[in-house]
């Protein structure tokens, strides 16, 4: 590894720090948050890209020289950004019109260059144009990296050494452990991890209608951070018991929820995984009190404009984040 990106990742990799499990308060479940929007960029993808920057650095893939590139419209990308732009390595995001206006900001203001796609997919979906405008810039750039965030194990391993070393620490026991799937490395490295110690914990993986990664058919999604147009190669990494959809509508409902509720200001995936939690336990009843984690993936402030403002919520998701939909989960 190249002495003054060492050092500079050396101080980069020490200002991690934990990230927080609160207890939210619940008449039947022994509910807990981990809180990975504590991270240093915001989001549970700051642990992915830090140890896939990481091992390539170490491997020598990644120089003072070298260009990073990846195909992302949310936290990955932020993530990467910053954690570049604190190294000294030049990194272009490749956006679709699906991006936050907050977090497009963002990066525009951390990158040199962003490359955005306009062009759908056959599915209504921008993943296909996004990968190939990665192709593209692999093959006019002279010295690239693709970090490939939905095929590189290194993020598995993040996953599994940092956030789920640290939810191991945090909780002795967990009875249910719901993950939102969108690249799978999130599932699988915490997955691994928790079942390590407890077999018997059941892993349940939300994801949103209309992804494909668990067989469903392919429709048009408006709710970054969870499901995929193109399945998920590292899931297969992931130790998995039940699989449940959630509607993009009860995503919506379930974000009102959890800020009506707890005053947990989360994103659109952390609002999927949280209805999930509900419609699951209304449907598979439980003889005891279990003990149930989740992550609160990011906050909500890049969905102000969309998940949060019930005239976006109307148009494109096709009814009421609330009072309708809270008082729907509520009594779930």
């Amino acid at each position: 590894m190249n002495r003054t990106l060492a050092r500079r990742f050396d101080l980069i990799r020490r200002s991690y720090q934990p990230t927080p499990t609160v207890p939210l308060p619940d008449d039947d479940l022994d509910l807990h948050l981990k809180l990975e929007y504590t991270n240093s960029h915001g989001s549970a993808k700051d642990r992915a890209a830090l140890w896939i920057l990481r091992q390539a650095l170490e491997r020598g893939e990644i120089d003072v020289g070298t260009t990073v590139v990846e195909s992302s419209s949310g936290n990955f990308a932020v993530a990467l950004a910053s954690i570049c732009r604190s190294l000294g390595v030049a990194f272009i995001p490749v956006l679709d019109p699906n991006v936050n206006a907050s977090t497009e900001t963002l990066l525009r203001t951390l990158c040199d260059r962003v490359e955005k796609v306009d062009a759908p997919d056959g599915a209504g979906g921008y993943l296909e144009a996004r990968l190939a405008r990665v192709r593209r810039l692999r093959a006019e750039l002279p010295d690239v990296y693709w970090t490939n965030q939905y095929g590189n194990v290194d993020a598995v391993e993040g996953h599994y050494r940092l956030t789920g070393g640290e939810l191991r620490q945090a909780l002795h026991r967990i009875d249910y452990l719901f993950v939102g799937v969108g690249t799978a490395a999130t599932i699988a490295g915490l997955s691994l991890r928790v079942k390590e110690r407890s077999p018997r914990t059941r892993v349940v993986a939300v994801d949103a209608e209309g992804s494909v990664t668990f067989g469903g058919p392919a429709a048009r999604r408006r709710i970054p951070g969870i499901g995929s147009a193109i399945g998920a190669p590292l899931l297969r990494h992931a130790l998995i018991d039940d699989v449940v959809i959630v509607p993009e509508l009860d995503a919506a409902r379930g974000c009102h929820e959890l800020l009506r509720r707890y005053g947990v200001f989360a994103g659109g995936s952390t609002g999927s995984v949280y209805a999930a939690i509900r419609s699951y336990f209304r449907d598979h009843p439980h003889p005891h009190r279990p003990t149930v984690a989740f992550l609160a993936v990011d906050r909500g402030t890049g969905y102000a404009d969309t998940v949060y403002n019930p005239d976006w919520v109307r148009r494109f998701l096709g009814g009421d984040a609330e009072p309708a939909g809270v008082a729907q989960l509520a009594s779930a």
